[in-house]
């Protein structure tokens, strides 16, 4: 068998992909329009409205960067496979592909828990939220997210680097997927997939048990207050978040959970799909559509700055 290191990958992309290619192309493109807008928007309207300088919504704006890193490390290329059938990627393009996937994937699930933990805080222990939720802490919450994910993703493409690989490269899904690559491999791969089996407690299970324990103290304190005015309101503030928090989960929960099929290569690409580019386009839309301070926001930025700006002009 000849082993080498590869100059390119040849991704398959979907099955039927070559009979409905423009119209693949056309949703590939509206996607990612929609998520680089609505996720600019909100970097936009939490960096110029100070009504939304706080934890919460600082947090949104790097899960808004992440977003955009992610969906612009994936579907321009998606999007040229569709559109002009140029399916290869170099090595270190499908290096680099993993490495900002890893990176952003891993970092949602972190940002999402820290997210939990600030609701948790402001419902629950309203009156600590200010001491405990300070703007140095909050810096340091959310450095040590990229710092963790960014070196974790890094060894993973330090690993996938150093891999041979057979003659036949073709990876049968839409992006640089670690477990595609690894089962291409010729290589020993027990490192890769003992560090895969790390982080699935580390990464998936430690977020959402502090996640569902957050929410558990959120709901009890949300039934104990006396009126439905007061539960209401104050179950409005963590609304958005946990919607969120359900999009990402269902999705995770179906793309590996799921049982296995003749078709389930063809549904894992349609779950990536939906986790890759769907959710990052629902972020931005659940936070400004069930959240009065972001629409508030949208209209003093809209008025401020782009009227005066048509005006002056």
């Amino acid at each position: 068998m000849n082993i080498s290191v590869p100059r390119d990958f040849h991704l398959i992309g979907f099955f039927n992909s070559k009979e409905h290619h423009h119209i693949i192309f056309i949703g590939l493109l509206l996607m990612y329009l929609l998520a680089l807008v609505g996720n600019m928007l909100i970097i936009v309207l939490v960096c110029l409205v100070s009504q939304l300088h706080t934890p919460m919504y600082f947090f949104l704006c790097n899960l808004a960067v992440q977003d955009i890193i992610s969906v612009s490390a994936i579907l321009p290329k998606l999007m040229v496979m569709n559109f002009i059938g140029e399916r290869s990627i170099s090595f270190y393009g499908c290096i680099t592909q993993l490495f900002l996937y890893i990176s952003c994937n891993d970092g949602d699930f972190l940002l999402l828990a820290t997210m939990a933990y600030d609701r948790y805080v402001a419902i629950c222990v309203p009156l600590r939220y200010q001491l405990i939720m300070k703007p140095r802490f909050c810096i340091l919450l959310v450095t040590t997210s990229w710092m963790f994910c960014a070196t974790n993703a890094m060894c993973f493409a330090l690993l996938i680097s150093h891999l041979s690989f057979c003659r036949l490269i073709n990876i049968n899904h839409i992006f640089c997927e670690i477990i595609s690559l690894v089962e291409l491999s010729c290589s020993d791969t027990s490192l890769i997939k003992a560090l895969i089996t790390a982080d699935v407690p580390l990464i998936g299970i430690f977020p959402f048990g502090l996640i569902l324990t957050s929410y558990v103290y959120i709901i009890y304190t949300i039934l104990k207050m006396r009126t439905l005015a007061a539960r209401l309101k104050t179950f409005s503030s963590c609304s958005s978040h946990l919607t969120v928090v359900l999009l990402y989960g269902c999705t995770c929960i179906s793309l590996y959970m799921k049982p296995v099929s003749e078709n389930s290569q063809e549904v894992d690409k349609m779950l990536s799909l939906i986790y890759l580019g769907f959710i990052p386009v629902l972020n931005p839309l659940v936070y400004s559509l069930r959240n009065r301070q972001v629409q508030s926001s949208a209209k003093i930025v809209f008025t401020k700055y782009l009227l005066n700006s048509l005006y002056n002009g």
